[in-house]
């Protein structure tokens, strides 16, 4: 305990009531041995246990009041962040997390930080709908003191006068919680009409002419939406402009708009720009308004209450056009489509613009959404161009920095200051839980293409998702990508590993704003940092990742347990990508880390026995060389996912049984290096670990021992293993059938020199298999194949089929196949009836097989495949192409992509 916060003139009497009070428990202890069975005696013991324990309770009391002084801050802490809901929303998963953690530090204030939570999610629920400039004072003291409850908690938990934190600012920090309650209780239940301070409520942003505005590209677009207008199906019909914010939807709906043959085909036409405007009413007068003509509309301040009726009657037997641009959401839809009459076959069309796909998509119609592409950089050079010289021509010695310029901005409209409004915009839009998961997404380069599953475990592992009753971490991270890449905020790309990446002006604006509510940090040798130093780190920095000398200047404190960093306390997650050395690198005081990755250098003896310290890890990903994981690795209660990479090891790693059987919230496990489980005790019950879904990659021998380490993850999903195998020894493929859950498996099997022999044991379950290295029969895919009416993906890497000729696939049907992949296999001819074994397929990738003559002219008859891919097998082009020819003859569509 610091000396500047004890009574040195008391700290003797201190010390006496403390000795007296041992030497009590002392005596009351042996009276209760020698006097056990003497229930006259224990009755006195009793009323002793009383009087002892009121004694300590009022020696607590005294401590609290009289011997120490109360921290000078302890009641001046002021909320960091600009964005009081995102903090809310953060820190009351912190708190949950906490709440269902393991650790002995945390079981010691687990009732308050219970306390905290409940109180915090009630008064939360009030300001659901509150109106933030009535409240706006005790908004800004909910959130000072719910920071101070998690300064106090952190603290405590970090050690870091963790005794003084505990007395005095955590027991005041819950009463006061108790007292804003039961406040907002009372002046909130007198006014419903409330409001967050940065809900998407908020004054429509006047936006610069439209007419005003130079038009270039689209010119695709311009005609396919013009012959939606002017031709098409008799019955009304919706098309859709979606896309990311600030890319040219209203530009492009203004162009065919005003187009000749668009005005000259409808008897009315009209405007709306919805924007945030929440009044239906409202806005279907601004729409009567535009029907009517001037002379006849009103002001948009008067509102008839009968509106819709007028509307639909003005409508009625008219052949209309009516754009509703940048509507938010299905519910704004639904009424003011409402009074747009159906019944005729005029040819009525609505144009809709929005930046989320599923109000486009609950508008659907006839016509499927326009996904809006962005600028090509012709395009945008011309755009810039017109802007700086009108009608003139660039001069020649700008021209190639005015290329450079039009490049940089990505295919997005070159005002830049306007673009992020917009996209400050749909930020507010988006709900709470989805700010940080967006944020979050800067924290990749610029123009990284981040694959969707690596991001849900970014998501997972930093706390940003969490389950509910109906719905696993998983199944949540999935709902959160569908609504992000529906707000069109996030570019997604297909293909067998879908990814999806940010706008470098997204990026941007992410960036800002995280560094603004102290989310996370970058440490780098190139740009030494977003903040000056460490210092700037202020008090609340979650997340910091190092790509620099960790060593150096500032940093330096932050890794050493003697010089005390503020930022230590708070931080959750570090990621160090620097290849400096972690020599005399200390991580045992950052008690409050979730999250560690150290892939850059092969970690010290000294850092992984600090791990074992960090108890609240929930993911670790390091680099190793030793032969097993530290014992104290058995500390880490609350780990779910470790990644460990050991290539440089020149033995497998062991996961011995007092490390990796106690960690039962394990859920994945990725050793680079193959792995080896030792088994438990014979004489204890076999232990096993419930929530492990992924483990890759275990090392197994050819013995059946390995459907006993399989029974000990009953709901395994994914799993990766290595058989290593000399020529001498037969090939028994290991029984999967055990993992009733299973559904991606990835099989390696080195130097084997022996074809496999028997048949293969799956579980139905499978939706993905990849072989590796297996040799395999002519006939290899009969027999217990048959068994899998949920395999989707099929992948065969280097393997030889027996004799190395023919190929067959017979008596055996995929029928939910959808991806096939061969690549580095060995034989020449290529026996199958496509469209009855693979009926559904949909892509075909053939890599590097060297003696496969040509592809079998019956693919050609699958009705849904869509792509071929050949590389670097020249001989199979020839037919390739001849399937992708007779399917344009049969079908006459071009409806067949091949690539080569």
């Amino acid at each position: 305990m610091p000396k500047d916060f004890i009574h040195n003139e008391k700290l003797s009497v201190l010390l006496a009531r403390v000795g007296a009070l041992i030497r009590e428990v002392s005596i009351l202890i042996r009276n209760l041995e020698k006097n056990s069975t003497d229930e006259e005696n224990m009755d006195k013991i009793s009323c002793a246990s009383q009087e002892l324990l009121e004694n300590i309770e009022l020696l607590k009391k005294d401590f609290k009041h009289i011997f120490l002084k109360a921290p000078a801050d302890s009641s001046e802490l002021c909320f960091p962040m600009s964005d009081g809901p995102l903090f809310m929303t953060l820190l009351l998963r912190n708190l949950n997390d906490l709440l269902n953690s393991n650790a002995y530090s945390v079981a010691l204030i687990k009732e308050e930080i219970s306390r905290v939570k409940e109180d915090l999610v009630h008064i939360r629920s009030f300001f659901g709908n509150v109106e933030q400039e009535l409240h706006r004072d005790l908004w800004t003291r909910i959130l000072d003191v719910a920071y101070e409850a998690e300064h106090a908690i952190n603290s405590i938990l970090a050690r870091d006068h963790g005794l003084l934190q505990l007395i005095f600012l955590l027991p005041d920090t819950v009463e006061k919680i108790k007292l804003i309650k039961k406040e907002v209780q009372e002046k909130i239940s007198k006014n419903t009409s409330i409001i967050f301070a940065n809900s998407p409520n908020k004054p429509v942003i006047n936006r610069p002419s439209i007419a005003s505005k130079i038009i270039v590209g689209f010119e695709e677009e311009t005609e396919w939406i013009i012959r939606k207008l002017t031709s098409g199906s008799a019955e009304v019909d919706v098309i859709s402009i979606v896309g990311m914010p600030g890319l040219g939807k209203t530009t492009l709906a203004y162009r065919v708009y005003t187009e000749k043959s668009v005005v000259g085909h409808f008897d009315i036409r009209a405007w709306c720009t919805v924007d945030q405007e929440r009044n239906e009413k409202k806005l279907l007068q601004k729409i009567f308004n535009e029907v009517i003509g001037l002379k006849e509309s009103v002001s948009e301040d008067y509102i008839d209450d009968d509106v819709a009726d007028r509307l639909r009657r003005r409508l009625f037997g008219k052949r209309y056009l009516i754009v509703l641009d940048d509507l938010w959401d299905t519910a704004t839809w639904d009424e003011l489509t409402r009074p747009f009459p159906t019944e005729f076959q005029k040819g009525s069309r609505v144009i809709l613009t929005s930046r989320k796909k599923e109000v486009a998509l609950h508008g659907k119609r006839h016509s499927a959404p326009l996904d809006l592409r962005l600028l090509r950089p012709d395009e945008s050079w011309e755009l810039l161009e017109k802007r700086v010289f009108g009608e003139e021509r660039c001069p020649d010695e700008l021209k190639d920095v005015g290329e450079k310029i039009a490049r940089k901005c990505d295919g997005l409209p070159l005002d830049e200051e306007e673009v992020m409004k917009v996209i400050q915009l749909s930020y507010d839009h988006l709900s709470g839980h989805l700010k940080p998961c967006l944020l979050y997404l800067a924290s990749y380069p610029k123009d990284k293409n981040i694959a969707i599953s690596w991001l849900k475990d970014l998501w997972s592992d930093e706390g940003l998702v969490e389950p509910t009753d109906l719905k696993s971490v998983e199944e949540v991270t999935e709902v959160c990508v569908d609504e992000l890449i529906s707000s069109s905020l996030v570019i997604v790309r297909g293909g067998r590993h879908p990814s999806c990446q940010i706008h470098d002006l997204v990026h941007d604006f992410c960036s800002i704003i995280a560094r603004k509510e102290k989310l996370f940090d970058l440490k780098s040798s190139i740009v030494l940092s977003l903040s000056s130093s460490s210092s700037d780190l202020m008090l609340r920095r979650r997340t910091i990742i190092y790509d620099g000398d960790i060593h150096s200047g500032d940093d330096s404190s932050f890794f050493s347990p003697e010089k005390r960093n503020p930022c230590a306390k708070h931080l959750l997650s570090l990621k160090i990508e620097s290849g400096y050395s972690l020599y005399n690198c200390h991580l045992r005081h950052l008690r409050l880390l979730k999250r560690l990755e150290v892939l850059g250098r092969i970690l010290p003896d000294t850092v992984l026995n600090e791990i074992g310290m960090l108890v609240h890890l929930r993911c670790l990903r390091i680099r190793m060389k030793e032969k097993a994981l530290p014992p104290s690795f058995s500390n880490l209660c609350n780990l779910e996912t470790l990644a460990v990479d050991n290539r440089e090891s020149k033995s497998n790693l062991v996961l011995s049984p007092p490390t990796i059987w106690s960690l039962a919230k394990l859920r994945y496990v990725s050793i680079s290096g193959c792995s080896i489980f030792d088994s438990d005790n014979n004489d204890k019950p076999i232990t096993k670990l419930e929530n492990m879904t992924t483990l890759e990659f275990l090392n197994l021998s050819c013995s059946v021992d390995s459907e006993d380490i399989f029974k000990r993850f009953p709901n395994l999903q994914t799993l990766g293993f290595v058989m290593d195998f000399s020529a001498a020894e037969q090939i028994y493929f290991p029984r999967l059938d055990v993992l009733n859950k299973l559904e991606r498996v990835h099989a390696i099997f080195v130097c084997s020199g022996h074809t496999h022999q028997s048949d293969s044991h799956f579980p139905s379950s499978l939706k993905e298999v990849k072989l590796d290295g297996l040799n395999l029969t002519s006939d290899a895919l009969s027999g217990n194949w048959r068994s899998l009416p949920n395999l989707q993906n099929l992948q065969l890497y280097d393997a030889s089929i027996q004799g190395g000729k023919a190929w067959k696939i017979e008596q055996v049907t995929f029928h939910n196949l959808k991806s096939l992949l061969l690549v580095y296999m060995f034989f020449s001819e290529w026996q199958v009836i496509a469209d009855e074994s693979f009926p559904v397929l949909e892509e075909l990738y053939i890599r590097s097989c060297p003696q496969l003559i040509e592809i079998p002219e019956s693919f050609g008859d699958i009705a849904s495949l869509k792509f071929i891919s050949v590389w670097n097998s020249p001989q199979l082009k020839e037919s390739a192409l001849n399937i992708k020819e007779y399917v344009e003859e049969m079908t006459g569509e071009d409806k067949l992509s091949v690539e080569y």
